[in-house]
C-alpha cells in the first residue's frame, strides 16, 4: 500500500498533471455514500449539496439525490483510500499533550508574529515556481488575524489589509467541527469599494459597501450602523429622502429602472458603467480567505479554533458573467455530459496561480508539509477543491459562507471572529418556508455526516424516548453548539487522524479524519444505480 502511496506522491506537481492518482479528484468522497443501510432504511445527506439551486446558480441536481449519476465509467470508483483504512495505530501513537501541544503551535506565525509562508513565498521553492520566473505569482498570504471591534483585519503596525472577517451558519455535514475541523472565512473587497470620491481610503465607506454587497447577495435588507445619508448622497433605505438610515433596503429591478448603488468612489463608477453589479453576484475582484484548523478546547472545556492552521484556501472573482453567461455554463456542462459521458473535468491553470472554475473564479491554497509547515498544494490538490464550488447547487456565486452569514439581531451583525464569540447560543440557520436546517438534517440523516459514523451525534440526538428528542431538537434552535460541537475526547482523536494523514502527505487518498474504516460508503458504484430516495428534498 504505501509504495503505491509514495509512487503516486512522486508523481505530484504543481503543473497541470498529466499524471494524477486520481483524475477525478474534483468530486469528493461524500459522492459515494451508502444512502441505504443493510435493513433498508433510506438516508439523504445529498441534498444539501444537490438540491434546486438559487439564481443565479443554474445547476439543478435534484437527480443526483435519486441516482448515482457517475456517467464515466472512471467516476465509479471511489478512490479516496483513506476513509476505508484504519488509522487506530498512528492514533494511539500519539498522546493527548503531544498532540495538544501541536495544534497550539502556530505554523502561520514565526516568533515576531510574522507570516512564515509570505517569508518563504518570497523566494519560492524552485518546484512551486511553475513559470520558472524566479518569483511567487499567486496568492500571498496577508492576513493577520489581528481584527478590530468591527472585524477588519490590521496589520501589526496599525494599517488595514483590506480583509474583513464574518460568522455563519457552518455547512451541514462535513463542515461541522463535530466532524472534524473549525474554519474562519473572510472577505476583502477590491480598493475602489474602500475608497471616497477623492480615491482616499474610508473605512466607513467599506463597511456600508460591504452591506450592499450582502443585501445584493442575499436579496435582501441588511441591518447597518444608523448612517447619515446625506454624507454619501445615497438612499441606502429606499425611502426617497436622505436621512438617518439603519438598513439597507434591497430593492433590484433593472427592467423597472429600478437600481440600488454603492457608497463612495465606486458610486462614481457604477454611474459611469466602469463596474457592474447583480443580486446574486460579488463585485469582480471579489477575494474569500478560508482557513481550515484542528478543534481545540480552553481550560473551560469550551471548543475553539487551533493555532495551527491544516488549510488556507484563497479564491477570487477574476471575471463578470451574466445570468446568461452563467446558465449557459451550467447547460453546457449538462451538454458536456450527455455528448462526451467518459470526458471529465478540465481546469485550467496550475497550483501557483490557481486554477480557474469556468464561472469566473480562481482557487489556490496552501496545505500542511510533514512536518506541519504550510505548503502551496499540489495541482491534483488544489482539484479537490473544484467541484464543490463549481458543480452543486448549494453555493450562491461559488461561495458557500457569505450566503450564510449572520446579520439581523446577531452580535455586531455578524462581523466577528470565533475567537471573540463562538457558536454557543447561535440560533439554527433557517430555509425560507421556516424549516430549521440542522433539524432537517437529522431527520433525513440522524448521523449528522455523509459517512454515517459520527456516534455522538447518533447517540445523544436519537434517544428512545420520544419527548426527549423533541426537546434535544428544540434546544438545536436556540443553540446550534450542542449539536456542532465535539466533545474533548472525540475532538482529540480526530486531531489525531488527520495529523496521521499529515505525517503521510496522503491528502490525495483524502484528507477527511475518519476514526474506523468508513462501512457506509461505496468502493464502487454502477452509474445509474438508484439510491433509494424517492422524493428528491428541495431547500
Amino acid at each position: 500500500m504505501f509504495s503505491e502511496l509514495k509512487q503516486a506522491l512522486a508523481n505530484q506537481t504543481y503543473r497541470p498533471a498529466k499524471v494524477m492518482f486520481n483524475e477525478a479528484a474534483y468530486v469528493p468522497a461524500q459522492c459515494y455514500t451508502k444512502t441505504q443501510d443493510e435493513a433498508n432504511n433510506t438516508y439523504n445527506p445529498c441534498y444539501v449539496c444537490h438540491a434546486n439551486g438559487k439564481r443565479p446558480n443554474y445547476i439543478n441536481g435534484t437527480d443526483l439525490q435519486t441516482e448515482y449519476g457517475f456517467t464515466a465509467e472512471y467516476l465509479q470508483t471511489n478512490r479516496w483510500k483513506n476513509l476505508f483504512r484504519d488509522f487506530s495505530k498512528p492514533i494511539a501513537a500519539q498522546s493527548d499533550q503531544e498532540i495538544t501541544q501541536y495544534i497550539r503551535s502556530s505554523n502561520y506565525f514565526n516568533a515576531d508574529n510574522q507570516i512564515t509562508l509570505a517569508a518563504e513565498l518570497a523566494k519560492p521553492n524552485k518546484n512551486w515556481d511553475v513559470n520558472n520566473n524566479g518569483k511567487w505569482d499567486g496568492y500571498t498570504p496577508d492576513v493577520y488575524f489581528n481584527f478590530d471591534a468591527k472585524g477588519f483585519d490590521k496589520t501589526p503596525n496599525g494599517q488595514y489589509t483590506g480583509w474583513r472577517v464574518f460568522a455563519y451558519a457552518p455547512f451541514p455535514g462535513a463542515f461541522l467541527p463535530t466532524n472534524g475541523s473549525t474554519d474562519d472565512v473572510l472577505i476583502r473587497l477590491p480598493e475602489i469599494y474602500r475608497q471616497d470620491k477623492d480615491k482616499k481610503f474610508d473605512l466607513k465607506v467599506y463597511e456600508l459597501n460591504l452591506a450592499i454587497v450582502e443585501s445584493l447577495l442575499k436579496e435582501e435588507n441588511i441591518q447597518i450602523p444608523s448612517t447619515d445619508e446625506a454624507l454619501y448622497q445615497v438612499d441606502l433605505n429606499k425611502d426617497g429622502k436622505l436621512n438617518l438610515a439603519s438598513q439597507i433596503v434591497y430593492r433590484w429591478a433593472p427592467k423597472q429602472n429600478i437600481y440600488m448603488s454603492y457608497v463612495g468612489l465606486a458610486n462614481s463608477l457604477f454611474d459611469q458603467q466602469a463596474i457592474k453589479m447583480a443580486a446574486g453576484l460579488y463585485p469582480e475582484g471579489t477575494e474569500f480567505l478560508h482557513t481550515v484548523r484542528y478543534i481545540d478546547h480552553n481550560d473551560k472545556g469550551q471548543m475553539q479554533m487551533s493555532a495551527r492552521i491544516k488549510e488556507v484556501r484563497h479564491s477570487i472573482k477574476t471575471s463578470w458573467n451574466t445570468y446568461a453567461q452563467l446558465q449557459n455554463a451550467a447547460l453546457s456542462e449538462i451538454k458536456e455530459k450527455h455528448d462526451f459521458p467518459e470526458r471529465l473535468r478540465q481546469f485550467s491553470g496550475n497550483a501557483e496561480t490557481g486554477l480557474y472554475t469556468g464561472f469566473g473564479w480562481r482557487y489556490q491554497g496552501f496545505i500542511e508539509d510533514k512536518i506541519g509547515k504550510l505548503r502551496p498544494q499540489t495541482y491534483e490538490e488544489t482539484v479537490a477543491c473544484m467541484g464543490c464550488h463549481s458543480g452543486i447547487s448549494a453555493t450562491l456565486d461559488s461561495s458557500f459562507a457569505m450566503p450564510r452569514k449572520y446579520n439581523q439581531d446577531q452580535f455586531k451583525l455578524g462581523w466577528y471572529h470565533w475567537s471573540e464569540k463562538g457558536l454557543k447560543a447561535l440560533p439554527e440557520y433557517q430555509y425560507s418556508d421556516g424549516r430549521g436546517e440542522y433539524t432537517t438534517y437529522l431527520k433525513h440523516n440522524p448521523w449528522g455526516d455523509e459517512f454515517r459514523s459520527n456516534a455522538q451525534i447518533f447517540n445523544k440526538f436519537n434517544p428512545v424516548n420520544e419527548s426527549a428528542k423533541a426537546s434535544l431538537t428544540a434546544q438545536i434552535k436556540q443553540d446550534i453548539s450542542i449539536l456542532l460541537e465535539p466533545s474533548q475526547e472525540r475532538a482529540l482523536l480526530l486531531n489525531k487522524a488527520y495529523r496521521a494523514i499529515v505525517q503521510e502527505q496522503s491528502y490525495i487518498w483524502g484528507r477527511q479524519a475518519v476514526l474506523n474504516p468508513a462501512k457506509n460508503i461505496h468502493q464502487f458504484i454502477e452509474s445509474g444505480t438508484a439510491t433509494g430516495i424517492e422524493t428528491a428534498i428541495l431547500k
